[in-house]
């Protein structure tokens, strides 16, 4: 069992910056692929950024390239999310998710994550 918690979450003004930490118990948090993802009130879970076990391998939704970035630190057990140039429509609950695999992959679709956080609000204001 994996356990996940992510901070850093927030209200932040049109065009600001926020860093979101997930914290993972995982023993072997280097076999574990990891994503974030958010959901706005009334839509379906999505996806936002994924990273592969290593960090070689990133995937970006298109809403969010070339503004979020994914890092993850294997020594600590932790996946960063910085998020740069918030939009109103960037609010959501952050949810960061874990997947056991071998595989050198970043995956993208909710069906593929095992394990889940509870989530932490981020707020952009206009």
């Amino acid at each position: 069992q994996v356990q996940i918690v992510e901070s850093g979450g927030g209200l932040v003004q049109a065009g600001g910056s926020l860093r979101l930490s997930c914290a993972a118990s995982a023993r072997t948090f280097r076999n574990y692929a990891m994503g974030w993802f958010r959901q706005a009130p009334g839509k379906e879970r999505e996806i936002v950024a994924a990273i592969s076990r290593s960090g070689g391998a990133t995937y970006f939704a298109d809403s969010v390239k070339g503004r979020f970035t994914i890092s993850r630190d294997n020594a600590n057990n932790m996946v960063f999310l910085q998020m740069n140039s918030l939009k109103p429509e960037d609010t959501a609950v952050y949810y960061c998710a874990a997947r056991f695999t071998s595989s050198g992959s970043a995956y993208y679709t909710l069906a593929e994550y095992n394990y889940w956080g509870q989530g932490t609000q981020v707020t952009v204001s206009s």
